[in-house]
Order: structure tokens, then C-alpha cells, then sequence
């Protein structure tokens, strides 16, 4: 089997994926009696069109691609973690508590500090599961989601009880569930005339932490090896249960700088639905990126796309907005079942006799 044909096999399968999924969306759309190429296209390219539209795209894509660089270092570690959603809320609690704690401090002191409390906060809060999973034998399934209803009950809490913006709770206040404005010492810079922030760079600078971290450095190597053969490792002498939490602790606290990074950048203050559904719509991102840093960040900016696209879609083509969390679905779907096909070393084998039958087929004998 030459190498040219499992590149040309594995290009095949990712196309027939991507027009499978192009299909079956193109199926429910028309049942709901939508334009499907007219969708199709506010969803791709309307959002490209201004660099306003560009931006909040961008926007979009720092939490995604900050969320599953983290989900990444744990599936690939052997853990799966489907409770981002609740370790960004806690990260947001803890970079909140400081900059009402400490408004005075100087930018550069305050700034990092909000973000490190982010990160313990998230991290401690995926501290939680790892223990249970590696201690314990507790499906991080259970425990992760469970985990997620009770920080947003921490949040919910917290917006309307001890962080309550005293304006709100006044006499003449309305009772928004939400902080005071956060100290600008906290602030991080726009693009001038939109509301991207240097946070995108603090995204991509964390890819590559990940990227050395998992595949340049000897610990890396074991969360990896952990991950790809618990029975193996173990054999192996690497301590799984060891890389398990830590790889839980990384990626909470991935999540919750995610949630860090958003307050500071976006909403400048904790709000109620601040989330946004990220840590869920990472998982896909993780997964649709190959839950590597080089794929995460176009598959950040994609699904990003997807989420402004899927608004612009309720005003342009009144397709309802809640059609990309359909969207999500298929392609969850098709990657899981792209994974299977690629993975499949017997069906490679079996197409590659049958090229072969195509392309060389027997000699007749002459008589």
C-alpha cells in the first residue's frame, strides 16, 4: 500500500463527510421550509463580509480554541471532560472576586492576577472529577455533569448575592443579576472600532504551549501514552492515574482562564448566560480539530462562523438561530463516524485490493 493512496483514502473520506453533512442539513432545512443554498451562504460568507462581522467571529473563536486546547490535553490523556461549561463559570467567579477585591491594582499586576484565580478556580473545579476518576473508578461522564449544574448554581448565587451590583439591588435598581463594572485595570485592549481584544493573542500563544507541552516534552509524551493505552502504560511504568488529574486540572483551568479572558475582554463584568454554551461547543471544536492546536484554531474560527452565521440567518432568511446547535449535532455525528471509517485499518486494506484490481487487472494467458 503506497503512501499516495492513504493520503488520496483519508482525503476521500474527509470530503464524503464534509458533503455527507452538507446533506443532511441541506435535508432539514428544506423540511423546515428554509432556502437551503441562501442558508448556506448567510452562514459561510455574510459574516466575512465587514471586518465588524469578521471580528466578532474572531470574538467568538478566543473561548472556543482556549476551551478545547484543554479538552484536548485530557481526551488525549484518557479522560473526557464535558464539564468546561462549569469550570468556565467558576473561572469567571474567581477573576470577578479579584478585580472587586483589588480595583486599584496597576494593570499589569491586576490583569495576570485575575487571570491566575480564573485558572485555579477552573482548575480546581476539573481537580474534582480527575480525583474521582482516578481514585475512585467515577465515570467523568456523571461526574462532570453534575459538576456543571452545581457551578451554575455558584454562579447564579454568587450574580445575586454577594457580587450583585450595588446599583441593581438599589431602590430603583431593576435586580439585574449581574457585577458592578469591572475595575479598567482589568480591561484588555480592543481593535479600534470593533469589539475584538488582545485576548486572541493570548489564544494562540497557548496553542503553542500545548503543542510543545504534548508533543515536545516527556511529560506529554506520558499524558499521550496514558491516554492511548492505559494497560500499556501502566506496563510502562507511567503513573495513569497521576496524568489523569493532572490533565483534568490543565484542562479546567484552560476553561477558566477561557472565562477569564471573556470577561476582560468582552463583557467587562460577570453576567448571567456569559457561557454561551462554549464549553459544550469546544467539545465539538476539540474533536473537529483532531484535538490538536493546528486544527483547534480553524475549527475555533469555523465554529465561530457558525454562531454568527446562525444569527444573521434569523434576520436575513428566518431560519430560527438554534439551527446551528443542529448543525453541531451532524457534525458530531459525522466526525464520530469519519473516525471509525479512518480507523479501520481493514477497510483501507480491502478499498486498496480493490484499486488494485482497477487499475492492474490480470493478465489474460495467451494460448
Amino acid at each position: 500500500m503506497t503512501k499516495t493512496f492513504k493520503i488520496t483514502y483519508k482525503v476521500t473520506i474527509i470530503i464524503l463527510a464534509i458533503l455527507a453533512a452538507m446533506t443532511i442539513g441541506a435535508i432539514i432545512l428544506l423540511t423546515i421550509g428554509a432556502d437551503v443554498l441562501k442558508t448556506y451562504s448567510v452562514i459561510l460568507f455574510e459574516p466575512l463580509k465587514t471586518t465588524l462581522q469578521l471580528s466578532e467571529v474572531l470574538i467568538r473563536a478566543i473561548p472556543l480554541t482556549i476551551i478545547a486546547l484543554g479538552i484536548a490535553v485530557a481526551y488525549r490523556s484518557g479522560i473526557i471532560n464535558i464539564g468546561a461549561e462549569g469550570q468556565m463559570a467558576m473561572g469567571i467567579l474567581g477573576t470577578t472576586a479579584i478585580a472587586l477585591l483589588f480595583p486599584e491594582l496597576p494593570k499589569p499586576i491586576l490583569l495576570p492576577l485575575a487571570i491566575l484565580a480564573g485558572a485555579i478556580c477552573g482548575g480546581l473545579w476539573g481537580f474534582i472529577p480527575g480525583i474521582l476518576k482516578a481514585k475512585l473508578q467515577v465515570s467523568e461522564l456523571l461526574s462532570t455533569v453534575m459538576l456543571n449544574y452545581i457551578a451554575a448554581q455558584f454562579y447564579t448565587f454568587f450574580l445575586r448575592g454577594p457580587m450583585l451590583d450595588p446599583a441593581e439591588s438599589s431602590l430603583g435598581g431593576s435586580g439585574t443579576p449581574q457585577s458592578m463594572r469591572l475595575s479598567k485595570n482589568l480591561w484588555l485592549e480592543r481593535l479600534p472600532g470593533t469589539r475584538l481584544h488582545t485576548g486572541i493573542f493570548f489564544a494562540i500563544i497557548l496553542a503553542i504551549v500545548i503543542y510543545l507541552l504534548l508533543w515536545k516534552t516527556s511529560t506529554g509524551m506520558k499524558m499521550r501514552a496514558a491516554g492511548a493505552s492505559e494497560r500499556a502504560a501502566r506496563y510502562g511504568g507511567i503513573s495513569v492515574t497521576t496524568y489523569l488529574v493532572v490533565a483534568m486540572v490543565i484542562s479546567g483551568a484552560f476553561a477558566g482562564m477561557a472565562g477569564a479572558i471573556e470577561i476582560a475582554g468582552v463583557h467587562r463584568r460577570a453576567i448571567e448566560g456569559v457561557t454561551g454554551g462554549y464549553g459544550f461547543s469546544a467539545i465539538v471544536v476539540a474533536l473537529f480539530g483532531g484535538l490538536h492546536p493546528a486544527g483547534i484554531i480553524p475549527a475555533s474560527f469555523f465554529f465561530g462562523l457558525l454562531i454568527v452565521g446562525a444569527d444573521m440567518t434569523q434576520r436575513m432568511v428566518g431560519v430560527p438561530a438554534n439551527m446551528v446547535n443542529v448543525l453541531q449535532g451532524i457534525i458530531i455525528l459525522v466526525i464520530v463516524a469519519t473516525k471509525m471509517v479512518l480507523a479501520d485499518p481493514y477497510l483501507m486494506e480491502k478499498v486498496w485490493r480493490k484499486y488494485q484490481k482497477i487499475t492492474n487487472p490480470p493478465k489474460e494467458v495467451e494460448a
